[in-house]
């Protein structure tokens, strides 16, 4: 089986051209033999190439992995693919069908490879294991988005969140295929039948006929007030330069802890006139890191909790925020220190504070202060239709000023 079609053809450069040899050649051993039972110097030499090559090319044999894995063009087309398939007028149950179908026949091409990378993932470094968990979380990203715009174009409402409903639907194609792949039993007559159970499913219970208008202020919105907000931002600032500098980003650029696994310090422009952040996941964006957050000025551009952070950071790594062993934080240790932070406050609704309400609270802020919808769309990267309990609430929050200016004016 010729595994290099995994990936996109090398370019012209000979460091392209060695590089693609490696890779292709780690893909034939790893699918043959197995990750663990491969070694480096076997890969190097199918690849008629030094071992030294290698490890400067990928550092070891994990990082080897990991270039299989997010550049081969079953990952990184996924994302484009769907978005050429939501514009076609398929319903929901030919998007569900379509996608598993072609999911099912992408795996079915490679099964040695995808045996062998999940079968030993538990002897992969920690590390490894939470990149390649991003790159899960990626594709169920991308699928969401992909079936929000086919549900948001036929005019229906999930009962649970589209990023839950692309999450199980990829558990369940991943369990499938792997007991398909283990036994062999990928008779097409059963893959047909699975396929129209698994849109039953979905569709069965969840998808409702309800149309959107009538839907858009189910999803609660509770954002923070300003007293709170200023007490979390003292809180993480006594507790040290990074915990500041990361509630700070949530407030101030909305972004969700996820967003914030995949920040660099590359991804940072700060200057005298503006302040921003280069999102390269998912929906590819800029946002703006704002000075005043709930009517308090944070810094400036130049000078903020952010780039103090940032300017007192002796280390080489290029992730913009650390977990306590100098590596790149990850989405559970983000949440982690809030719960930390927040320990001890509650809303005003006698709750803990949760983390997604930073994210809430700035949308609603930038709505209140008189940015469009549909310019909020292009920051956020979210539909419209997800946007519109967002402005529902920032209404409800203006209507409320009115009033109390009415009343001081009586």
């Amino acid at each position: 089986m010729q595994y290099s079609r995994l990936l996109k053809p090398a370019g012209m450069s000979t460091q392209t051209s060695t590089r693609q040899r490696l890779i292709n050649a780690a893909i034939e051993l790893f699918a043959t033999q197995g990750v663990t039972e491969t070694t480096t110097k076997a890969v190097a030499e199918l690849a008629q190439v030094n071992e030294v090559t290698l490890f400067r090319h990928f550092g070891n044999k994990h990082g080897l992995l990991l270039a299989v894995i997010s550049e081969s063009a079953v990952f990184q087309e996924l994302g484009e693919t769907l978005r050429q398939q939501a514009k076609q007028k398929h319903s929901v149950a030919q998007a569900i069908q379509w996608y598993a179908s072609d999911r099912l026949a992408a795996i079915a091409q490679f099964p040695e490879l995808v045996l062998s990378i999940l079968g030993e993932a538990r002897q992969y470094p920690v590390e490894n294991r939470r990149i390649i968990g991003k790159y899960i979380h990626q594709i169920s990203h991308d699928v969401a988005e992909y079936l929000a715009a086919v549900m948001q174009r036929e005019q229906l409402h999930s009962q649970l969140p589209v990023e839950k409903l692309a999450s199980l639907l990829n558990y369940i194609l991943l369990g499938y295929a792997i007991i398909e792949l283990a036994t062999e039993a990928n008779e097409s007559s059963d893959r047909e039948e699975f396929l129209n159970d698994l849109v039953k499913l979905f569709l069965g219970e969840n998808i409702d006929s309800t149309r959107l208008e009538h839907t858009t202020e189910r999803k609660e919105i509770a954002d923070l007030p300003a007293n709170l907000v200023q007490t979390i931002l003292q809180q993480a600032k006594n507790s040290g330069l990074q915990d500041y500098a990361l509630v700070y980003v949530l407030f101030a650029a909305g972004l969700s802890p996820v967003d914030v696994t995949y920040l660099k310090r590359s991804h940072q422009i700060s200057n005298s006139h503006e302040h921003l952040l280069q999102i390269t996941q998912g929906s590819v964006r800029q946002v703006p890191v704002n000075q005043w957050i709930m009517g308090k000025r944070y810094g400036s551009y130049t000078r903020n909790p952010l780039t103090q952070w940032l300017k007192s950071r002796k280390d080489d790594c290029s992730a913009l925020f650390l977990n306590d062993s100098g590596m790149p934080i990850t989405e559970q240790e983000i949440k982690e220190r809030w719960r930390v932070l927040t320990e001890g406050l509650l809303t005003p609704e006698d709750k803990v504070p949760a983390i997604e309400q930073a994210q809430q609270t700035w949308c609603i802020e930038m709505l209140v202060k008189g940015i469009s919808i549909e310019d909020l769309s292009i920051l956020t990267g979210w539909s419209l239709t997800k946007l519109q309990p967002y402005a529902h609430r920032a209404k409800e929050k203006l209507a409320l000023e009115q009033a109390l200016r009415l009343d001081q004016k009586s």
